[in-house]
């Protein structure tokens, strides 16, 4: 008896709660700003985020399925994810929530530069007319948001929004990092294994650098200055950001296929900036969110031109030109391993 599909309207539901789960980590982090220092958030984030994927890896162990390849090839993804990490977790600290959203678009443009050089068989598709008016607009959108007008910055800095782009890009590093060395690998466990690494790499860089409120070495210790109210949010943003989201996300792209669900994500700058007005009392001006949306606009044409793409070659999509939202890399290392067939 064959199982039943699972309903579109299942689907839907779960995109859209994974587009929540993602709005609210930069927000999350932004909140933090005022309480501990970005050290600090990130290396309590990571660690918790260990253990929560952490019986995974070691119920792979104990069966005697995971892979004795894997703790090599997760190093350079690792490696990458943890400086990204950094610059995303420091970002808020110097840049308003919205525009540190539009800023990331421009990850998007870094992956697929780096697909193009890496993987010959995805040079075709940039090369279409679709691809290209696409990146056209990705670019000019999120530089004219930046740039657009001397009041859009807000309380931001040149600083917080090089974080934030440079973020983007060790992001698309990372992205390209999956396909290259852990293809074939179960994506949970694969981003286990690359949680592991991470967190080690997030508490180690805490306990050089954080800092108390008057500048002196703390090692993270100022997180039990909040209160329990305050470390339950610290550790629902890594539950949300690190966890959670991933899973509703890997599962949406199973009902509903990349094109719907990339397409989807792609709003999340919006919707950060919406709810920064309401939070933090950020504005965008009126040039700016037509410029943003024009960005927006230019990732989803990226996306729909490689889909269909791949659609008439009858090849699986271009897994990397999915524009993930940062914190969120579990969801490509899942679509980086969906086997041959083409996805629906």
């Amino acid at each position: 008896m064959s199982t039943p599909s699972p309903s579109p309207r299942l689907g839907v539901t779960l995109i859209l709660l994974t587009l929540a789960s993602w709005t609210v980590v930069p927000l999350f982090l932004r909140h933090f700003t005022t309480m501990i220092d970005g050290w600090t958030a990130n290396g309590w984030r990571y660690a918790f985020s260990a253990i929560l994927w952490l019986p995974i890896l070691l119920l792979a162990i104990r069966r005697g399925t995971f892979p004795a390849h894997l703790w090599k090839a997760a190093l350079l993804p690792s490696f990458f994810n943890a400086v990204a990490q950094i610059a995303f977790g420091l970002a808020p600290y110097y840049v308003e929530p919205g525009l540190m959203a539009f800023s990331l678009r421009l990850q998007i443009v870094f992956v697929t530069l780096g697909a193009a050089f890496l993987f010959a068989a995805e040079r075709k598709v940039i090369k279409s007319v679709g691809f290209i008016v696409g990146i056209s607009m990705v670019i000019l959108g999120t530089f004219a948001t930046i740039l657009l007008s001397p009041k859009g910055l807000g309380g931001g800095t040149g600083f917080g929004i090089a974080l934030a782009v440079c973020s983007g890009l060790l992001y698309a590093s990372y992205a390209l990092s999956v396909r290259a060395k852990l293809h074939g690998t179960e994506p949970l466990l694969a981003f286990s294994v690359v949680s592991q690494y991470t967190a080690v790499v997030m508490v180690a860089v805490m306990l050089a650098f954080a800092r108390d409120k008057s500048g002196n070495p703390d090692f993270g210790m100022q997180v039990f200055d909040l209160t329990a109210w305050q470390m339950f949010q610290l550790l629902l943003s890594s539950v949300i950001g690190i966890g959670i989201g991933h899973t509703l996300y890997f599962k949406s792209l199973q009902i509903l296929g990349l094109a719907v669900s990339a397409g989807v994500v792609q709003l999340q700058p919006i919707t950060v900036s919406i709810a920064s007005i309401f939070i933090f009392n950020e504005h965008l001006t009126w040039q700016q969110w037509c410029t943003g949306a024009l960005a927006v606009c230019g990732a989803g044409i990226m996306l729909g031109t490689q889909h269909r793409a791949a659609k008439r070659a009858k090849q699986p999509p271009i897994d990397e030109l999915d524009d993930l939202p940062v914190d969120e890399d579990v969801a490509l290392v899942a679509q980086s391993n969906e086997p041959p067939p083409p996805r629906p």
